[in-house]
């Protein structure tokens, strides 16, 4: 050891060596092995647990066994399954097996002690391997009593509903630290039991239900584990996680278990579960029990609704430490180990639905995930490290004294001071002051984790009162609560009191858990208060009712808004300015997530940011698991358009930003999906076939507003799918088949994983007409084939699109074959006049078809009024007023001016024009004022649930300068609005 040693000690020491030696001769027992760094270990070891002094004082045979099989000084956990195996396979009857698991403890509790106390073994070494050591106790001593059971009862068999009965054998679920593989020295272990299917026994003359034969084989495994013989014990067993706890059946169906967790399931058994493996039982029932029980454990979405359960249990704490004076108690004191288990599990609770790496049971593991993914910071999660470990050491120090199960630290000096030389420390001083420094910072940090947040409670005052007889049904009259609501300061009364009558009184609120009633009575009144203080409280609050009523079900929602006054206060902002907000957060209330940091809702990431981000969150989802990874990349959109959209209705982002960040998402997502969906056909088929050009490939083309870079937040994607495959090769797969079948099944998985409509919605709505030969046509093209189309059976129209065609995603040798088509098709040299008739043609067809009344018909009016509306896209004079003028720009002069081809937006193909001298500088200024006016009123009107139509007065400069353009560039004679 490091530390100098204390005369007490070596007084123990030589007088324990001395004896043992003397042992060793009476015995005539061979000393070869018995070597002095030997000796010096075990006096070490001595020093710091009588309970290995007594097995090497009795059995002074088995010290010299270990050293000669080497297993002192090496890890012996993935072994010790076999080990143990080859010592039960001479057991005949329950008392010999009893023996034999329990001398095979002894060894091994003193090989994993020597080891341990003389840091041979890192303590993570060290709980892996009497875990390991629990398992192999639990398994083989549960199957060693299932055979006998058989003999004695029958055999329990039992059927899901169709199947043939099987042979049924109990599941054993390890809890707690068993669960994690992170047992201390002498820990309880704490099981469940379960059988997989009801039914009854054969092969015995007394039949029996399977439920009463596993009661009797749990009963004899806890016996054979926990019974205290002459040679001790295995473990001690507590059985009191099982549901209904001690007054429970000792053994549950799988069916029970599920209905038990579903309908009774509380917050501390959540806690419970979170490290629950299965140890003993056949892994396919073992392992669907699992994924049954892991939505009680882990919600869907990020759960607020954990947190008021945290505070709880963070207050039973410290009343139970309290009570039972547990301040020198290493786990259940102040900064203990629990409380660093209760750190990282309530990140688990609140985070593991939607964070699948957090659904680890290795309490370090998920640390390094916390950290690595900036739930915590660095310095905490290394202080919690170091803690964890130093606390952990001193537990297996007191643990080794004696094998039994203690945290609290000693009050006799002598033990005290064996404590701190095992620890390191010459003084029990030195160790107390290193200890106190790691549970303070413990303290520190679990203390911030759930803070009370008493500050931030808003002051009670009388209209609080008034609400309270409101809403808790003490005013007798209707009259009297219209008066209430007029004295808060409503407008509408009549309308906000039904509402709030039928929130309060309705059938759901009657129906829902106590749990959530109180969630709503408590939160009602902190609306109330905030909706108050914005300029339209009516307004504001009969929008966020429907947010309210969305989550009736699911209150913890409301949780999350109580303990964050800031992201309700947002949100009430927010939804007063926009019912396309509040109709989204009503519709996936999983959104109110992304108010917890109010800076990131109105920061735009970054193209690689929302890459990176999107990267992580499909990580944590199983390759196979294809409607999770729906899922997440549904919420990944919805939480990015939200976010424009609350940057946008707040003035905190420019329309170029708020299109250029919803263009991104959908860019990553887009490659996400062609990622996802060409790894599972390769999975099924496997790649497709090569020739001499090379790896074949595919590519997501962008047209329209995707390609212009111009999505706004509810736009479909105009997609068009391209290959370079040889459809004569066919796929290296076991079920093979032609290139061109595979790059079509690709572009229709594209198309279902986007389009589909699960429970979150749809990801985009995607419209494939603009491919070649439109909806008759294949649904992914060659890029021969589509080059040929282009020249020589495309429409003019179809040109058009062309201009906006964007290569989104693919790979780059074949984006870079396609742009030069694209620049090929573009600037071919086309007769003017023709252009000039084909565009004018198009335009017209499309006002009429699309537009207002006031150019329906087939013909144009003779001129606009006021009163006619105006549609700001399809109108003349509108968006795609500009949009064909670009085009024709396009297809009229970049078989001279080239560059015109490069971009694929607008506004930049604008400033080309201008620069190239096409356009006059006052035209171009015109037309992008326009543009840019037009569209930032479409998303304005998005935002309000408006259509996309302003009446007649509205926009006027603007569209009588883009009817004048249009008329000049496209020799055309459209009427200008009337002054």
């Amino acid at each position: 050891m490091a530390a100098k040693i204390p005369d007490p000690i070596r007084s123990l020491q030589q007088q324990r060596l001395q004896s043992f030696n003397e042992l060793l001769v009476s015995m005539e027992l061979a000393q070869t092995l018995w070597t002095t760094e030997i000796q010096q270990q075990f006096q070490t070891c001595w020093t710091g647990s009588d309970f290995v002094w007594d097995i090497c004082r009795k059995s002074p045979e088995l010290v010299l066994e270990l050293i000669d099989e080497g297993i002192l000084f090496r890890a012996f956990t993935t072994e010790i399954s076999q080990a143990l195996s080859q010592a039960l396979s001479i057991c005949s009857t329950e008392a010999e097996l009893m023996t034999a698991l329990r001398k095979f403890r002894q060894k091994h509790q003193l090989r994993i002690i020597f080891r341990d106390l003389n840091r041979l073994a890192p303590m993570t070494e060290t709980t892996a391997d009497v875990s390991a050591m629990a398992d192999a106790c639990i398994k083989l001593s549960c199957d060693w009593l299932y055979d006998d059971c058989c003999q004695q009862m029958g055999t329990p068999y039992g059927a899901q509903l169709g199947d043939e009965p099987t042979p049924q054998k109990m599941i054993v679920l390890g809890m707690g630290k068993l669960g994690a593989h992170e047992l201390n020295l002498s820990s309880d272990i704490d099981l469940i039991f379960c059988y997989p299917y009801k039914g009854e026994t054969q092969g015995a003359p007394r039949t029996l239900t399977n439920q009463e034969f596993f009661i009797r084989l749990g009963q004899r495994l806890i016996k054979v584990l926990d019974s205290n013989t002459a040679d001790g014990f295995v473990f001690r067993v507590d059985m009191r996680l099982r549901p209904y706890g001690q007054s429970g059946a000792l053994v549950l169906s799988s069916t029970a278990m599920e209905q038990y967790y579903q309908d009774q399931g509380r917050d501390w058994e959540r806690y419970a579960l979170i490290k629950a493996r299965w140890i003993a039982g056949e892994p396919q029932p073992a392992q669907q029990l699992m994924e049954v029980l892991r939505p009680f454990v882990y919600r869907r979405y990020i759960d607020f609704g954990a947190i008021a359960a945290l505070r709880d249990m963070k207050q039973m704490i410290k009343r139970e430490v309290a009570r039972k004076s547990l301040h020198n108690n290493i786990k259940l004191g102040h900064g203990g180990i629990r409380e660093i288990e209760f750190i990282v599990q309530s990140f688990q609770l609140i985070h593991g639905g939607r964070d699948k790496q957090l659904q680890n049971r290795s309490l370090l593991s998920n640390l390094g995930h916390l950290e690595a993914n900036g739930y915590l910071p660095a310095v905490v999660c290394q202080e919690l490290r170091e803690a964890n470990t130093f606390l952990r050491n001193t537990e297996h120090a007191l643990q080794a004294m004696s094998d039994k199960q203690t945290q609290t630290l000693p009050n006799n000096p002598e033990e005290q001071l064996r404590l701190a030389w095992v620890m390191g420390f010459e003084s029990w001083e030195l160790f107390l002051e290193q200890l106190n420094s790691h549970r303070e910072k413990v303290e520190t940090h679990f203390n911030a984790i759930v803070s009370e947040d008493d500050d931030e409670a808003p002051e009670q005052d009388a209209s609080d009162t008034d609400w309270q007889a409101f809403w808790g049904r003490q005013m007798e009259l209707p009259e009297e609560e219209i008066s209430l609501l007029e004295r808060l300061g409503f407008k509408q009364t009549s309308e906000i009191h039904r509402k709030l009558i039928n929130l309060r009184d309705g059938k759901i609120l009657k129906t829902v858990r106590r749990q959530s009633a109180d969630r709503i009575n408590q939160f009602m009144p902190l609306l109330i208060k905030n909706v108050l203080q914005d300029e339209n409280p009516d307004q504001a609050l009969i929008r966020l009712l429907t947010i309210v009523e969305s989550v009736l079900r699911r209150t913890a929602y409301l949780v999350l808004l109580m303990e964050n006054h800031a992201a309700l206060k947002h949100l009430v902002s927010l939804c007063s300015l926009s019912p396309w907000i509040t109709e989204q957060i009503a519709r996936h209330p999983a959104l109110l997530d992304e108010f917890l940091n109010i800076n990131n809702l109105y920061a735009p990431p970054k193209k690689t940011e929302l890459e990176d981000e999107l990267r992580q969150q499909l990580a944590h989802i199983p390759e196979d698991d294809l409607e999770m990874q729906m899922e997440s990349l549904r919420y990944f959109r919805m939480a990015h358009i939200l976010k424009v959209a609350a940057a946008q209705v707040a003035g905190k982002m420019p329309l170029m930003k708020e299109s250029d960040y919803l263009t991104w998402t959908a860019e990553t997502i887009l490659s996400s999906v062609l990622d996802i969906s060409r790894r599972q056909l390769t999975s099924r088929h496997g790649h497709p076939g090569k020739d001499d050009t090379g790896e074949p490939s595919f590519l997501i083309v962008g047209y329209g507003k995707l390609g212009g870079i111009e999505l706004g937040p509810g736009s479909d994607l105009d997609l068009v799918f391209i290959h370079n495959g040889n459809s004569n090769q066919m796929t290296d797969g076991e079920r093979s088949i032609d290139n061109g079948m595979f790059f079509t099944r690709l572009g229709q998985r594209i198309v279902h994983m986007l389009s589909t409509n699960t429970i979150s919605g749809q990801l985009y709505e995607v419209d494939m007409r603009l491919r070649p030969s439109g909806n008759s046509g294949l649904l992914v093209s060659s890029l021969n084939a589509f080059e040929k189309y282009q020249h020589n059976e495309a429409w003019t129209w179809e040109h058009q699109a062309l201009v906006r065609a964007r290569c989104i995603s693919g790979d780059p040798a074949l984006i870079k074959a396609f742009e030069q088509v694209r620049e090929t098709v573009l600037s071919i040299e086309r007769d003017n006049t023709s252009l000039q008739k084909d565009i004018r043609e198009m335009r017209h067809k499309m006002a009429t078809n699309l537009g207002t009344k006031s150019t329906k018909g087939g013909t144009l009016p003779a001129a606009w009024t006021e009163q006619d509306e105006f549609h700001i896209k399809h109108d003349h004079g509108g968006i795609v007023d500009i949009e064909f003028i670009v085009q024709y720009a396009v297809l009229a002069w970049s078989h001279k001016h080239p560059v015109l081809t490069r971009w694929t937006d607008n506004i930049r193909i604008l400033e080309d024009l201008e620069t190239e001298k096409l356009l006059s500088i006052e035209d171009v200024a015109t037309l992008t004022e326009a543009y840019k006016t037009y569209r930032q009123t479409l998303h304005r009107h998005s935002m309000q649930k408006k259509g996309s139509s302003v009446s007649g007065d509205q926009l006027h400069e603007h569209r009588t300068k883009v009817i004048t353009i249009w008329n000049q560039l496209l020799k055309d004679s459209v009427p200008l609005p009337a002054s």
